[in-house]
């Protein structure tokens, strides 16, 4: 039997369907378990990185605040197209008294490196994705993978943590079940191939770093900006 992935992932947390806090804190049912391997497998590319770094799909806010805590060298700028996230993330950040600042509003499938707080920012030194592709229109992973070849600085990573299937194949039995759910639920969403995510990397400029494996058959595959000009 395959291991199923570590959540049951929804494209949006509400009061409803997660556990939330006076404070307006929502709490995703598997961070706690998900978040120290994710941030363990983050440290060699992370650690002593500095500079701008835009999480897209930030969800409850809990690995925005993970994240600016264990790389404090990096400004981690969390983005979210729902208000209830955002409402979410920045109680988290008020919560553990990070830095004053709004969750971008910002829709993946677009243009979004022009959006112009995007755009203030300078070139990024890390993009990071955990578990949107696919709860999320497939536009959203090339609206990720294109926007990266244009604000990543050289040398900047692209990140993606989540359920992957591998070259056509699902990983483990429990991923397949989970990407047929998703698809009854939305045709839109499903598990990504990692070679199809690959490929559209590579056509936008972007190369291939790293592929680890994740506790419950999920992966993290690292991208990187070889271009010396992005912008």
């Amino acid at each position: 039997m395959g291991t199923a992935p570590t959540s049951p992932h929804i494209a949006r947390y509400h009061a409803g369907n997660a556990d939330a806090e006076t404070d307006g804190r929502l709490r995703s049912p598997v961070f706690e378990r998900n978040s120290p391997p994710i941030i363990a497998a983050l440290a060699p590319w992370l650690a002593g990185r500095t500079g701008p770094a835009l999480e897209i799909g930030a969800g409850t806010g809990q690995h925005a605040g993970a994240f600016a805590l264990a790389f404090p060298g990096l400004d981690w700028w969390p983005s979210d197209p729902d208000p209830g996230h955002r409402a979410s993330i920045a109680a988290w950040r008020a919560f553990l008294r990070l830095p004053e600042r709004d969750a971008l509003d910002l829709d993946a499938a677009t243009a979004w490196p022009g959006h112009p707080q995007v755009a203030a920012l300078g070139p990024l030194a890390a993009i990071i994705s955990l578990n949107v592709i696919h709860i999320a229109p497939y536009s959203v992973a090339r609206g990720i993978i294109a926007g990266a070849a244009r604000a990543l600085a050289a040398g900047g990573l692209l990140i993606f943590y989540g359920p992957f299937k591998d070259h056509g194949r699902h990983i483990g039995s429990g991923n397949a079940a989970f990407d047929a759910g998703l698809r009854a639920e939305n045709p839109d969403w499903g598990l990504r191939d990692l070679a199809d995510i690959e490929a559209l990397a590579a056509d936008a400029g972007l190369a291939f770093a790293a592929l680890h494996a994740m506790p419950a058959n999920n992966r993290m595959l690292i991208l990187s900006n070889p271009n010396p000009d992005p912008r």
